[in-house]
């Protein structure tokens, strides 16, 4: 059998015992008899785990996550896809963290059952519950109106003065490492209703649940704000060109001209003549005062080489092409394969457009950011386009020309090449036709797309902060602070938490679960409360 090339040596074989090192504890076997009987290792041997019965162990100021926010999730979505112009836009867990949730696929409503679960509104605690799981959001202006995948978990307070810090919670530390220590599955992880519902919760006083509250409705504001600013700016521009035609359908075939295909690149792809860009750049032509191409407004646009990747704790953050395009991104990795001098060439600056260069032409490739402060001090990857300025032209103005969903992308994307994973040259982006109006107007678009920008910056570093003043609430709550939180937490009553009709798993919260288990568990051996 023949060997493939590899990137790297293989390892050396082991003649020694052991081979490796097991991470591996003693338990008390009761332990495994409440909650769901897990047999699995990791849950026993994660961070979270410990964190949990830390947290157990305080007898009072704490509940049950359950005992102040219902935990739902809808059935099993089995939608029926049709064209956009007669379904309802649907997005899948992943896409609801995008900054611009773009629908991928649009359901028939009518073949759609329990419509009004698998709607959301401004301000619900969403919780990714599939593959990723644990990673909680807050659904807000774009995505009303839409399907959301029944991958994620709805997190409802019963009173709104929890809200705050129930969402608090969820993006802390602690709580993503309890809800990482339920999780099961082999390949794919999954979260159920009664993991999230039975995660205990420490109750702090009034005062500090009115602080979490309103810098939650803050956040909340801010991420509205960005997206109407972007939206308007959009609106805008396109209103700029009323010559613009709606032009028929690339997918009924068209005809190009064999002077165009052997012009400059000599491109047989169809997708690089599609009737459509034509039809916007002749509108930029007709409408605008004048038309430049990008070379002549930048200073530099490229991508920079390959690294090594060698990741590990007191590295550089690294942000990938996805991450530049969500809301608030868990950074996980730490570049330390760069020197200082090398990393320079994969820092970006305020005011750069970042378009990312490799990928799905139905996904990320050629969507324009605007990089702010938060990108800077990073290690961004190679698969992003840098794209900088010079003084002729603003920021914001040129993220709204290149990054504009229909005047725009379309543009750019035009330009990838390559099958299994498209790629786009900065030579092509640089030919893009830029239309040009009177300053005042640039002024204006540039001015609403760099204060959305500024706004969901804000928006996330206050989140980020939110999150870190849940930790230390929580670690000063295991270690016994009592000031700071309610001594009279209402004993968790016996209700139903489960799931919805047609699930496979059961109905009952986590007390009837429990009480269950205890009836049934093995004589002579104590139940347990503990991870479900």
């Amino acid at each position: 059998m023949a060997l493939r090339a590899r990137l790297s040596a293989p390892k050396e074989l082991q003649s020694d015992w052991p081979f490796h090192h097991a991470k591996w504890t003693a338990i008390s076997s009761s332990i495994m008899w409440g909650g769901d009987r897990r047999m699995e290792a990791e849950n026993y041997l994660s961070g979270g785990y410990g964190i949990r019965l830390a947290m157990d162990a305080r007898t009072s100021g704490r509940g049950r996550l359950a005992d102040f926010a219902r935990v739902w999730q809808p059935s099993r979505l089995k939608g029926i896809q049709v064209s956009p112009s007669y379904g309802t836009p649907f997005l899948a867990a992943t896409q609801v963290f995008d900054m611009r949730p773009a629908p991928r696929k649009w359901l028939s409503l009518e073949r759609t059952d329990n419509v009004a679960d698998r709607m959301v509104s401004s301000g619900q605690i969403l919780v990714t519950c599939s593959g990723s799981v644990g990673r909680a959001t807050l659904a807000h202006k774009p995505h009303e109106g839409m399907l959301i995948s029944h991958d994620l978990l709805r997190v409802d307070p019963i009173d709104e003065a929890h809200r705050g810090w129930v969402y608090a919670f969820l993006r802390s530390p602690q709580g993503r490492a309890m809800m990482g220590a339920v999780q099961y599955g082999h390949i794919i992880k999954h979260l159920e209703v009664p993991h999230v519902g039975g995660l205990p919760l420490p109750l702090p006083r009034e005062q500090i649940l009115a602080d979490f509250n309103a810098r939650t409705r803050r956040i909340l504001e801010l991420r509205i704000e960005a997206h109407e600013k972007a939206r308007k700016a959009e609106e805008k521009f396109k209103s700029l060109f009323p010559s613009l035609k709606e032009p028929r359908s690339s997918h009924l075939g068209f005809e190009v001209s064999a002077s165009t295909l052997f012009g400059t690149r000599r491109r047989l792809d169809a997708s690089c003549f599609v009737p459509t860009v034509d039809a916007i750049e002749d509108a930029f032509a007709a409408d605008a005062a004048r038309v430049e191409p990008l070379h002549k407004l930048v200073v530099k646009a490229f991508a920079p080489g390959r690294f090594k990747h060698i990741y590990g704790d007191g590295g550089m953050p690294y942000l990938d092409s996805a991450d530049i395009l969500e809301v608030n991104p868990d950074i996980t990795k730490f570049v330390l394969s760069l020197s200082s001098e090398e990393q320079k060439e994969y820092h970006v600056e305020p005011g750069w457009i970042l378009i990312p260069c490799s990928g799905q032409v139905y996904g990320n490739v050629g969507h324009a950011v605007l990089s702010t402060e938060y990108h800077v001090g990073k290690v961004l990857t190679n698969h992003i386009l840098r794209v900088a300025p010079n003084n002729k032209i603003r920021s914001g103005y040129l993220q709204c020309v290149l990054g504009h969903p229909q005047l725009g992308r379309p543009r750019v994307v035009r330009f990838a090449f390559g099958s299994s994973v498209p790629e786009i040259a900065a030579v092509d982006v640089l030919t893009a036709p830029i239309p040009r109006f009177s300053k005042k107007v640039e002024d204006e678009l540039a001015d609403l797309m760099e204060s959305s920008a500024v706004a969901r910056d804000q928006a996330d570093e206050l989140e980020q902060e939110l999150a870190t003043e849940a930790e230390l609430l929580i670690d000063a709550f295991m270690e016994g602070d009592t000031e700071r939180f309610v001594s009279d937490v209402v004993e968790p009553k016996l209700r139903l938490v489960g799931l919805p009709s047609g699930r496979a798993e059961g109905d009952l919260s986590y007390e009837t679960v429990d009480a269950i288990n205890a009836a049934h568990a093995p004589a002579g051996e104590v139940t347990v409360h503990s991870s479900l």
